[in-house]
């Protein structure tokens, strides 16, 4: 079932939030995250193989697709992002769902089941356990950073001339292959004079003032109790070495981890091997 829906979620009268859903509406729901200046193109090729098990809601956090952007002087924080996500079951009326997320989407889907255990059926993991943590190394910097600039800025918007020329920037920026790319891009792009540019809210790309410190997030995910599947690339992506990765999912109780031969975007490279990892024996 390749065909999808658009759904608007108003969260609040300054966050409305944008899903595009695949399946049946009585299937049991999975809920989808995906990763940073991502949007829900990124799971256009695996969503279609899960419809025939799920209700796939891809979810556009704030800031990303088709959602809204946060009002200025707000930033984009990683607790702020779960209690959006939380928000957003609780108003699609999802008292207990199957989470996904990839990368951003499944550092959050981490502290998601961390914060509501009872309402996660299962979780699945795709490039991520748990956000991105901090060591001390690079604290005083980061924060000094993250003020350097005014409060309403990030990167300056480039317009394009048209798709393929927006598809090739974001392949030369992650490696994608141009078609692998395209339903992220397309989704994307806002048709504006000249051209198109990103929809993205260009403050995403501010570096954050804080991170949660390593023993904070590994004390975070010793909290969660829903069975869980962790889902790594090979090689290995740099900033998610395995070293700390095994040493996160030693901290599971029940949890399996799969490598797969492949890049960060898993599931726009290999969604049939995707799918059969979360489908395992149906």
């Amino acid at each position: 079932m390749s065909a999808w829906i658009e759904q608007r979620i108003t969260l609040s009268h300054h966050l409305t939030l944008t899903a595009q859903i695949w399946g049946k509406p009585d299937a049991p729901p999975l809920l989808a995250l995906h990763g940073w200046l991502d949007n829900a193109g990124s799971y256009a090729f695996l969503a279609p193989l899960l419809a025939g098990r799920w209700r796939v809601i891809a979810l556009e956090l704030p800031g990303h697709g088709h959602s809204s952007h946060l009002p200025a002087g707000i930033n984009y924080h990683y607790v702020d992002y779960v209690s959006a996500v939380l928000a957003a079951a609780e108003a699609l009326q999802l008292e207990r769902y199957t989470l996904l997320g990839h990368s951003l989407g499944a550092g959050i889907a981490s502290l998601v089941a961390a914060a509501k255990p009872q309402s996660i059926e299962q979780l699945y993991l795709i490039e991520g356990l748990g956000p991105l943590g901090d060591d001390g190394s690079h604290t005083l910097q980061r924060f000094r950073d993250a003020f350097a600039a005014p409060a309403a800025s990030g990167k300056s918007l480039r317009v394009f001339s048209d798709i393929d020329q927006a598809i090739s920037a974001r392949t030369l920026a992650s490696g994608l292959r141009a078609d692998l790319a395209r339903p992220i891009v397309e989704r994307g792009l806002a048709k504006v004079e000249g051209g198109y540019r990103w929809r993205s809210d260009p403050r995403l790309t501010r570096p954050s003032a804080v991170r949660l410190a390593e023993s904070q997030i590994e004390a975070l995910i010793a909290g969660i109790q829903t069975p869980t599947a962790l889902l790594l690339s090979n090689p290995m992506t740099p900033y998610l070495p395995s070293a700390m990765m095994q040493r996160r999912a030693s901290l599971l109780p029940n949890v399996t981890v799969t490598h797969i031969d492949g890049g960060h975007h898993l599931q726009l490279e290999h969604p049939r091997a995707v799918a059969e990892w979360l489908l395992g024996d149906d």
